[in-house]
C-alpha cells in the first residue's frame, strides 16, 4: 500500500496554510484519501503543548526548553495521528516538520542545525517526508501579511524581531541546500492562484512518479 507524507514548510507569512487547504481540497476531489494536519498540534496532546509554546506570555522560555518541547509534540502527532494514516495508504499534509525546528531552533536560535536534527531523529525514528514543499518569501513581507491578517492568531514567535525571521530564512535555505533530494523552495510571493499552480504541479508529478 503506498502512502505519501508531504511537508510544507516556510517562514510565518509565507502562506503555506491556506496553500495546504487548497491541495486538500483538490487531492480529494481527485478521488486520494488525505489527511491534513499541523505541527505543534495536530492532536489533543501536542495541542496542548502548542499553547505552551507559543503563547506570547511565556518569553523567558529558554531556546533549548523550546527545541524539546517541539520534539516532544512531534512525537506524538506522529506516532498517533500520522504513522496510522501512512499505514493505511493515505496522503498525509502537513503543515511543518522537522524542518521548522532545524530552521527556528537550530539556526534562528543558534542552538545548532545538527544538534537539533539529533533531538528530533530520536522523535520521528526515520519517518521524514516524501517531499517538502519550502514556500520563500521576504520576512519583511511575510510579517505585512500576519499583521494585516485580523483572523490569524499573532504568537509568541511571531512577536520575535525581524532580524530573526531573516535568520529563519537563512536556515531554512541551507536546508534546501543541505537535502535537495527532499525540499523543493516554491516562489511564495507570486499570487496564490500562481503558487498553488506550482505546488500541484510538484505534487501530482511526485505522486505519478510513485505509483505502483
Amino acid at each position: 500500500m503506498t502512502s505519501y507524507f508531504f511537508s510544507f514548510e516556510g517562514p510565518d507569512g509565507a502562506g503555506k496554510t491556506t496553500i495546504i487547504s487548497m491541495v486538500e481540497s483538490f487531492l480529494r476531489d481527485k478521488g486520494w484519501d488525505v489527511v491534513a494536519t499541523r505541527e505543534p498540534g495536530g492532536i489533543e496532546i501536542a495541542e496542548k503543548i502548542r499553547d505552551i509554546i507559543l503563547n506570547p506570555a511565556h518569553k523567558v522560555m529558554d531556546g533549548r526548553t523550546e527545541a524539546l518541547l517541539y520534539a516532544a509534540a512531534r512525537r506524538q502527532h506522529l506516532v498517533e495521528k500520522v504513522i496510522p494514516a501512512l499505514k493505511d495508504g493515505k496522503i498525509v499534509l502537513c503543515d511543518r516538520f522537522i524542518d521548522s525546528s532545524l530552521a527556528y531552533q537550530g539556526f534562528a536560535r543558534g542552538l545548532g542545525i545538527d544538534e537539533v536534527l539529533s533531538i528530533n531523529q530520536f522523535a520521528i525514528e526515520g519517518y521524514f517526508p516524501t517531499l517538502t514543499l519550502y514556500f520563500d518569501i521576504d520576512p519583511k513581507i511575510g510579517l505585512e501579511r500576519i499583521y494585516g491578517n485580523e483572523k490569524r492568531e499573532i504568537n509568541r514567535l511571531d512577536l520575535e524581531s525581524l532580524s530573526f525571521h531573516e535568520n529563519v530564512r537563512k536556515g531554512y535555505l541551507q536546508l534546501v541546500e543541505r537535502f535537495p533530494e527532499r525540499i523543493v523552495l516554491l516562489d511564495a510571493s507570486k499570487s496564490v492562484a500562481d503558487v498553488f499552480a506550482d505546488a500541484i504541479s510538484i505534487l501530482m508529478g511526485n505522486l505519478e512518479k510513485n505509483m505502483p
